[in-house]
């Protein structure tokens, strides 16, 4: 069967013809007239009916093209799904419109806000240093970055991190300048931002990210490294998000910055950059100190923060010994999705509000733990018993008698005192049971910067200075502000899927540029797996299963 063109008073008529051989004579018959030839054209009908023949052989595109010896056809293959769902949403969010805006009239040569949002989907999809992702580009249609390279993508990164003139710094610190970046957030922030939308409360936690190259001219310094490379340069990097945990900011300090430090000036930082009266921040326990509490007691500032049971005198010797009873908040859990359960009760210490929580599950786990840990040392005491010295775990219950070492009953039963317990400090008006759900929240910062460190793969950073160093830290943050976007949409429609199977599924997404006889055209591949519900819910339209270009 083949399609041919039959004139007719003047006009040519496109007809579909079978042939097949009667009597070993071939014989044609005329299946179908389609209809005239040119106005098929004019009206794209021809166009309609070839791609809809293509829903039952995808290939037939490709198959045809690509016959023949003397065929002339070409053809690459991009990924599509990626950028067609993050472009969305880096509009939605207002990324763009405040870049584009930012960098106004400035002759930078290229397309700055491209670079960035190339740089971006990069961490989401790819992941490593910006000349990784110049060759990780090549695979991905991505419109408006076919004119970039890589020097370009270090330039964009400078911008970010480019610091403001003296009459915009307001907001600096004595271990952190105001640059692009920041600026960036605040109007972010301020495109989202309605007559209800506020930072009463906010959630608060650093880590610490190494460099492989010398880390910048001042953030690269040795500290107490979380990733255990204290030989190696690092930064610290602070991430903010509000009460519903969006992220707000990111602050990057050098790496010689202690947590405890760092409060007082990230508070001042959110009140004067985002223009707040009144404000709560959630912490967790490292943050702590006496110098701090004095601070937070001092002003106006509402806290929620963890407590070092074990190493503070007043807690262990008052709060802890409390009699008071519990609240229930959660029961124990029936099904496997229930909430944890929880029970909670405050403790006045002269002003001072303590709120004791108590889960019984985890308690039961400590108790299980700790009989395991005794009956390793009984074992472990009959035999060479030196080794156990370098173990806290073990070293813990153990009584240390120049040679001699023996299990300390004492110590067994003080730390049985802790099982299944976290105790917070606030000086807030709210409920027991809202303080606990509030800091039990700060989970939300913990995954975020996983993400930053392992999913978004912020490292490797070679980069020779400050600013572009903060700029390459900063795209790993907006690469955070899309996936929270798109994981919360997801989750108002009724949608919890995991991040490697989003991924997975669009970049499964692909489209093949075929070029033949001075014509090119773009086969899709259909959607797999959950990425139709992906596009339906952000609302993005799957490209025509084959299109002209």
């Amino acid at each position: 069967m083949f399609a041919r063109i039959k004139k007719a008073g003047g006009y040519e008529y496109l007809q579909l013809v079978e042939s097949r051989r009667e009597n070993h004579k071939p014989v044609q018959r005329v299946v179908a007239t389609i209809g005239r030839l040119d106005k098929l054209k004019q009206s794209c009908r021809l166009e309609k009916i070839v791609e809809s023949l293509t829903r039952f052989c995808q290939e037939a595109m490709i198959l045809v093209t690509n016959k023949g010896k003397d065929s002339e056809s070409k053809s690459r293959i991009f990924k599509i799904g990626p950028s067609l769902i993050f472009e969305r949403l880096w509009k939605k969010t207002g990324i763009k419109a405040v870049i584009e805006e930012l960098v106004g009239r400035r002759r930078s040569g290229f397309n700055v806000e491209r670079a960035i949002y190339l740089t971006v989907l990069h961490r989401l999809f790819g992941g490593g240093s910006d000349r990784a992702c110049d060759d990780w580009r090549r695979s991905y249609r991505i419109e408006g970055i076919e004119r970039l390279s890589l020097h370009h993508l270090y330039r964009a990164m400078e911008w970010l991190g480019e610091e403001l003139t003296d009459n915009q710094e307001s907001t600096a610190t004595a271990f952190s300048c105001r640059c692009i970046k920041d600026v960036i957030e605040e109007r972010i922030f301020e495109k989202r931002r309605d007559i209800f939308t506020g930072l009463e409360l906010v959630f608060f936690d650093p880590t610490t990210l190494y460099f492989e190259g010398l880390g910048g001219e001042s953030l690269g310094q040795h500290g107490h490294s979380k990733d255990h490379r204290g030989d190696l340069k690092q930064m610290v990097v602070g991430i903010v998000l509000d009460g519903e945990g969006k992220p707000i900011c990111c602050e990057l300090w050098p790496g010689n910055v202690t947590d405890v430090k760092t409060l007082i000036p990230v508070i001042e930082r959110l009140r004067s950059r985002f223009g707040i009266s009144r404000i709560c921040i959630v912490a967790d326990r490292g943050m702590i100190s006496k110098d701090t509490l004095a601070l937070l007691e001092s002003g106006d500032l509402g806290y929620i923060l963890g407590v070092r049971m074990r190493n503070q005198k007043e807690v262990k010797e008052e709060v802890i010994n409390d009699r008071g009873s519990f609240e229930e908040v959660f029961p124990v859990r029936s099904k496997a999705k229930d909430p944890s359960p929880l029970k909670v009760k405050e403790v006045y210490v002269d002003k001072r509000r303590y709120i004791v929580c108590y889960n019984e599950e985890q308690a039961h786990r400590d108790v299980h733990t700790r009989q395991t840990i005794i009956e390793v040392l009984k074992e472990r005491l009959k035999g060479n018993a030196g080794s156990l010295v370098g173990n806290k775990g073990y070293r813990k219950y153990l009584n240390i008698d120049k040679e001699s070492f023996e299990i300390d009953q004492t110590k067994i039963k003080e730390d049985a005192r802790y099982d299944g317990i976290w105790i917070l400090r606030t000086n807030t008006g709210l409920s027991a049971k809202e303080v606990a759900l509030k800091y039990k929240q700060l989970w939300r910062v913990e995954r975020v910067f996983r993400d930053t460190k392992s999913l978004l793969k912020t490292r490797p950073i070679f980069h020779k200075y400050d600013r572009t160093i903060r700029g390459h830290v900063f795209c790993s943050f907006l690469a955070l502000v899309l996936r929270e976007e798109l994981e919360r949409e997801l989750e108002d429609a009724g949608y919890v899927f995991e991040w490697e199977q989003i991924k997975r599924d669009l970049k499964a997404m692909q489209e093949t540029e075929i070029s033949h006889q001075e014509k090119t055209f773009l086969v899709r591949s259909e959607a797999q797996g959950i990425c139709g519900k992906v596009f339906q819910t952000i609302g993005v339209a799957l490209p025509p299963t084959i299109r002209r270009i």
